[in-house]
């Protein structure tokens, strides 16, 4: 078992997280138990974090900021957290995806990440990292958070019509996640298209890719492989190419009222109508 006093506070940004949080809390006076009091959290959990033996949450930094008075520090150092949860192949493209005005995707399987419900996300990434399901959730539904921001990028995203109908995690996850889905049809930033079946043959076989716009830098193309874990790259010849290709998807793709209907049909047809806790919004 890990000791706060064995930790190295360099050896990732969760543990310097830990150590922040451990040399705040000593500098207000206060034990584990008493912060955890504070804040609603058990001691013990305060042990584990500053331990870095469990990932903070973005919520749990905001209420030790206000409760120790530091000015936003540790929800600053959260983000850094949350990018290290994400595989290291996957951190630049996250980096770059947060920094882009216009991001375009054609997903061929799956929701795109930025549009996973939790429950969604954890069905998928249990699959492979069984052990480490909740940072991964956590760091992925971090990222979703650029579309909050007062300045959202613009996502198109078109989608299979595989990535409605395969069901991910049981009926009630994905009652959830298309129920999710249908509530961007109230953001004028997000736009979802799916590309039925029915239409054959595409450009998009190859597999999933993204394509990200900047205001002032080389527009760049992302798409992940076994091999590699992932490749980018803003080669000219290459964007030119994708961008053609996906401007063909988005043609061959329901217009965007048409997809909300098959989604909406598919979700009371085959998962039935399990209201959120609003009937609105779910995830």
């Amino acid at each position: 078992m890990t000791h706060i006093r064995d930790l190295d506070p360099s050896a990732s940004p969760l543990a310097y997280y830990g150590a922040e949080l451990r040399r705040l809390r000593e500098a207000a006076g206060m034990s584990q138990k008493q912060l955890g009091d504070c804040i609603f959290v058990t001691g013990s959990l305060i042990g584990m974090i500053e331990c870095a033996r469990r990932v903070p949450t973005r919520e749990f930094s905001e209420r030790v900021d206000a409760a120790l008075m530091t000015d936003g520090i540790l929800t600053r150092l959260h983000a850094l957290v949350m990018r290290h949860q994400l595989p290291h192949w996957f951190q630049p493209y996250a980096e770059m995806e947060a920094r882009a005005t216009y991001i375009s995707s054609f997903q061929a399987q799956l929701v795109y990440g930025l549009l996973q419900t939790e429950g969604y996300a954890r069905a998928l990434l249990a699959v492979d990292h069984p052990d480490k399901v909740e940072e991964m959730v956590a760091a992925r539904l971090h990222r979703q958070r650029i579309l909050e921001r007062e300045q959202a990028p613009v996502l198109w995203v078109v989608m299979d019509e595989a990535a409605v109908l395969r069901e991910v995690g049981g009926q009630d996850v994905m009652h959830d996640q298309l129920a999710h889905l249908l509530t961007f049809q109230e953001r004028q930033w997000v736009q979802i298209q799916v590309l039925p079946f029915a239409q054959g043959q595409h450009t998009g076989m190859m597999g999933s890719f993204t394509l990200l716009r900047f205001d002032h830098d080389p527009d760049l193309f992302y798409a992940e492989g076994y091999e590699s874990g992932g490749v980018m790259t803003a080669n000219p010849h290459t964007i030119r190419e994708r961008s053609l290709g996906y401007a063909r998807l988005q043609a061959a793709a329901l217009s965007l009222e048409d997809s909300a209907a098959l989604i909406a049909r598919v979700m009371e047809e085959r998962y039935g109508h399990r209201p959120g806790p609003d009937d609105s919004r779910v995830a």
